[in-house]
């Protein structure tokens, strides 16, 4: 028993330097990231305070002023929200596509790893260079000019390598052992995938749509090159040869190159609105899967 004394004391000793070194380790983790986020929510509070209080429904859907003061912004925020919507609808079914097909139908060989490669690479590729691949397409090549359809197409093959990747990689995460459950069934494959893996990847899938969402609506370099520094002029132009400055190209013109009087208070307004607009974004994708979360508790 004499003998067992030093070495179980020993052991208790180490035990309490592990569970020391795991409270400082995670009392200074607790810190970073209390330190992170009360900096991004000061830096959120700065920007939004200035602006803020002063946008009103003029403000919103009124038309701009190339002089005078007191102008809108209301075509550029249409033009944001419609080649958003144009650019989802176009990159969410072949990205997500694309993730279905790469996770549960592509072969593991040599081939599939250069793929993948391929989409990993794209995911990291600057904006601008799809901007340029984009001018060079739509403006030197087909000779359209810089227009909507233009912007929202080129912001579609932006976010599709992130979309491709984020749903391979939610869709991989399910257990395969759901999959045995269902074929076991008597499901299809394809009846497994819609009706067992989605529902089960769909948390990893709106994460993915979100951030290519808010990406995309605050995206500044494809739409000056692809979609102008200009609208035209209209609210609710649904014309997809228009010029498509949105919202982020807007607040460019207005800091750098405007002639209005008040064109410091536009940018404090349209700086306002463009974090609560990203933020609104990201509650709206989300939502769902939140009352999906609360039904399932209740």
């Amino acid at each position: 028993m004499n003998n067992q004394a030093p070495g179980l004391h020993e052991k208790m000793s180490r035990l309490r330097i592990r569970r020391l070194m795991n409270q400082l380790v995670l009392g200074m983790i607790s810190i970073i990231s209390a330190a992170v986020f009360f900096i991004i929510l000061f830096l959120l509070y700065m920007i939004v305070r200035k602006g803020l209080p002063d946008i009103d429904t003029h403000f919103l859907i009124g038309l701009p002023e190339e002089i005078d003061a007191g102008g809108g912004i209301g075509p550029f925020l249409w033009n944001s929200i419609y080649i958003l919507a144009l650019s989802l609808l176009l990159s969410l079914p072949l990205g997500i596509g694309a993730g279905i097909f790469l996770a549960e139908y592509a072969p593991n060989n040599r081939t599939m790893e250069w793929v993948r490669a391929a989409i990993e690479s794209l995911a990291s590729v600057p904006s601008i260079v799809f901007g340029l691949f984009g001018y060079a397409l739509f403006v030197e090549y087909f000779q359209i000019g810089v227009t909507i359809l233009g912007a929202s197409i080129t912001l579609a093959l932006l976010n599709l390598p992130v979309l491709a990747r984020v749903s391979e990689e939610a869709i991989a995460a399910v257990p395969s052992a759901w999959r045995e459950a269902s074929f076991a069934l008597g499901a299809t494959k394809a009846q497994t995938i819609v009706k067992t893996v989605l529902p089960a990847a769909m948390k990893g899938i709106l994460t993915g749509i979100s951030l290519v969402a808010c990406r995309a609506f605050g995206e500044s370099a494809i739409i000056l090159l692809v979609g102008g520094t200009s609208s035209s002029g209209e609210m609710w132009d649904f014309h997809l040869l228009s010029e498509g400055a949105t919202l982020p190209v807007h607040l460019w013109y207005i800091q750098s190159e405007a002639l209005v009087a008040d064109a410091q208070q536009i940018a404090d307004k349209t700086s306002a609105l463009l974090v609560l607009m990203v933020l609104f974004l990201s509650f709206i994708i989300r939502f769902p899967l939140w009352l999906k979360q609360r039904k399932k508790r209740y």
